[in-house]
């Protein structure tokens, strides 16, 4: 039996232990060495000694998480990333957000938003161009509206699981102006009071790899064919051409349409081996889409017996590092079957084409100085949108093709001035008659952007856009633009 000093000296270690185990693994530590001073010293049996340690194991084990304040010294203070059931701020450099035990949680985002000028062509015979980009209206137009870009407020979770990189991210692209609703979250705008924003929920994705695996993604994302293109495009973080200005959208057009066709944002699944000599590739199947009548001159087709199929070459040009040259080039294709699923379709029940386009560009880097160059072809692509006017009344493809230059030089890492070019152009099928159906839209722009601060940027652009139909019929608009985009 135990004397009563020894019991009041177990009954103080189990106290302390239950307290020490509850405030973390430096008072754990603290409560080990205390035993052992105890066991060494006789005030415990070596029976007690174990009933305690297990004791305070069971404690440590059932404690609540422990939450680093804010205010913490410094990052390295912390416990290892692999810890369980611990909250820790995250590296700021690395973005903002939490390190939840092994998981990774972090947000990112983007506001912005432009005062647009624009001064388009007046309505009338000579400026009728079916799926033509430039505005024709009476008067000119001002305009508070968002970019290319709507808002973006995403967040990803990241772990590692089997040896997995794992990655769920959730994106969410909020607009400024009214829409109807009528196609979408990003559908024409209502310039009235009492109206609402769209919230387009464009990306939700999940990724599985490793670099000796390469990744699989699985979800709704950006496409493969013509995402170089608008990534590059500097019109990205401005407005570039406006689509319509008297009654704006969520995003403008950028040079959608007029040097690229939109990649869009498609559910998928893709795969991406690791880097190999400079070149990586990825393929995989998307959503089908329909043929679509975007112009009023052109035929439909809804069938999607088969998935649409994307894929990617990119190669990162091994320059050496004291040359100061960085380089990449990429090319890309999409192909699917246009196929008739009966009713008002263009084609017969069961009957098909195949609509397929291929994307070739590069980028080139030399200390503040940057030139893209880019182009495409297709045969029953279509324009502006993937499978946009792609086939005739009739059921016909029509070819396509464009391009774009674009340069851009930084002065003192603040200021950027970026000019390009672009022109998208549709031919007509074999035998139509369509004289008032686009035959090329096409744009030059002008943009300065001031890095303000680490997150803000100062915009101003200008924009020149033209539409020429197959029967000569023109319209052009030029836009003014200034604002600012933001990014966290």
């Amino acid at each position: 039996m135990k004397s009563r000093g020894t019991s009041r000296i177990y009954w103080a270690a189990a106290i302390a232990g239950c307290a020490f185990a509850a405030s973390g693994p430096a008072w754990a530590d603290a409560m080990d060495n205390l035993l052992d001073k105890l066991l060494a010293k006789g005030a415990l049996t070596k029976q007690d000694y174990d009933q305690l340690k297990t004791e305070k194991a069971q404690e440590q084990k059932a404690a609540p998480p422990v939450v680093t304040p804010s205010n913490a010294p410094s990052s390295s203070a912390f416990p290892p990333a692999g810890d369980q059931g611990l909250v820790r701020m995250m590296d700021p450099e690395k973005g903002i957000g939490l390190h939840v035990g092994p998981v990774d949680v972090t947000v990112s985002g983007e506001i912005n938003g432009f005062y647009v000028h624009d001064s388009p062509d007046t309505a009338g015979p000579t400026h009728v161009i079916d799926g033509g980009l430039a505005a024709v209206g009476s008067n000119t137009t001002s305009a508070v509206r968002n970019g290319l870009l709507p808002g973006n407020f995403a967040v990803d979770l990241k772990t590692k699981q089997e040896g997995l990189d794992i990655v769920a991210h959730f994106g969410l692209y909020p607009g400024l102006n009214n829409v109807s609703g009528v196609g979408g979250a990003n559908s024409s705008g209502t310039s009235h009071a009492l109206g609402t924003s769209g919230i387009d929920f464009r990306q939700q994705y999940l990724t599985i790899g490793s670099p000796d695996l390469g990744t699989f993604k699985v979800g709704r994302d950006i496409g493969l064919f013509g995402q170089e293109a608008i990534l590059n495009d500097f019109t990205l973080f401005g407005v570039g051409s406006t689509g319509s200005n008297t009654a704006p959208s969520n995003t403008s057009l950028g040079r959608i349409g007029l040097g690229y066709v939109y990649t869009d944002w498609i559910p998928q699944i893709t795969y991406t081996t690791p880097t190999f000599a400079g070149f990586a590739v990825t393929a995989g199947i998307f959503q089908p889409f329909d043929a679509f009548n975007f112009s009023g001159d052109s035929g439909t087709l809804g069938g999607h017996d088969s998935p649409q199929i994307q894929a990617k070459i990119a190669y990162t040009v091994p320059f050496p590092p004291s040359s100061g040259f960085k380089g990449q080039l990429w090319t890309n294709v999409v192909t699917q079957e246009l196929k008739s699923g009966g009713g008002t379709d263009a084609l017969a029940t069961g009957k098909s084409v195949q609509g397929t386009g291929w994307d070739f560009g590069g980028k080139l880097d030399y200390g503040p100085a940057e030139l893209v160059a880019y182009g495409y072809i297709g045969d029953g692509l279509g324009t502006t949108g993937l499978f946009f006017d792609a086939v005739s009344p009739e059921g016909k493809t029509r070819s396509s093709d464009g391009y774009l230059f674009q340069g851009s030089y930084t002065f003192f890492n603040k200021l950027t001035l970026s000019g390009s070019y672009g022109l998208s152009h549709l031919d007509l099928a074999s035998g139509e008659f369509a004289p008032t159906l686009v035959k090329d839209n096409e744009s030059y722009a002008f943009g300065a952007k001031y890095h303000l601060t680490s997150w803000v940027n100062l915009i101003a652009e200008y924009t020149h856009t033209t539409s020429t139909a197959h029967n000569g019929n023109s319209a052009s608009d030029d836009a003014y633009t200034a604002g600012a985009i933001a990014f966290f």
